[in-house]
């Protein structure tokens, strides 16, 4: 079956579900939020529900709403941080645990083999490990520096030399995508064969054809079944 069939199969669902939704006399109200529980479920372990996992843009985001709050040596909070502080407190914002001191963020995630690697969100530890900050992507690093200045976004000045060890405590955004793709093979069996299409997987479809497959059923199944 081809993609094209298989998407004319879902418009076919679509108007379904959206059947199921509009409340009638000989239709159960129970029926679409059941639908919608078991296409969440399916796509939850797909790895393409909503509210996934955090990358390293989302660090360097909230990193970003730190900047101009003042270094304070111990900070933790808007009020006043210092490095390890800011490190710490933004990752606590995304519901990642980090320990307090640089010594120990050192040891935290996995470590990248080199500065030409490092991509946003990553945690550049300076050499001695007395200074820690966030790589923001070209070149650019974010952290709260020393007592007088405070939290900002400045071109990246450490050297290869000078950093002990980077840091990576989010997956990459290859590592991502493959992990979704790889995904695919355990939920496809449930969703296609919720679509009548029988089998784990849409032939003649890529695996990127079945990715985007389940976005268009997250977009479109999820808000019919909400009831929209």
């Amino acid at each position: 079956m081809s993609l094209t069939v298989a998407l004319e199969r879902i418009s076919d669902i679509q108007t379904q579900i959206h059947q199921l939704t509009t409340p009638a006399t000989t239709t159960p109200t129970s029926a679409a939020p059941a639908a919608a529980t078991s296409f969440a479920a399916a796509l939850d372990a797909a790895g393409t529900a909503p509210n996934g996992g955090v990358s390293g843009t989302d660090i360097v985001d909230q990193a970003r709403s730190y900047i101009g709050v003042p270094y304070v040596f111990g900070g933790e909070d808007r009020s006043g941080i210092d490095c390890s502080g800011l490190v710490q407190r933004v990752l606590a914002d995304l519901g990642i645990d980090a320990p307090r001191v640089v010594q120990d963020q050192a040891d935290i995630g996995v470590e990248v083999p080199s500065l030409d690697q490092a991509q946003p969100g990553d945690l550049l530890v300076v050499k001695g490990e007395g200074h820690i900050v966030i790589y923001a992507g070209d070149g650019k690093i974010i952290h709260a520096p020393r007592p007088g200045k405070s939290v900002e976004l400045v071109d990246n000045y450490l050297s290869p030399s000078e950093i002990s060890t980077i840091r990576r405590v989010v997956p990459s955004a290859d590592a991502a995508a493959s992990a979704s793709v790889a995904g695919l093979g355990g939920a496809n069996a449930s969703l296609m064969s919720m679509l009548g299409l029988g089998g784990s997987s849409v032939p003649g479809t890529s695996d990127s054809s079945q990715a985007q497959l389940l976005a268009m059923l997250r977009s479109g199944f999820l808000s019919q079944a909400a009831g929209q």
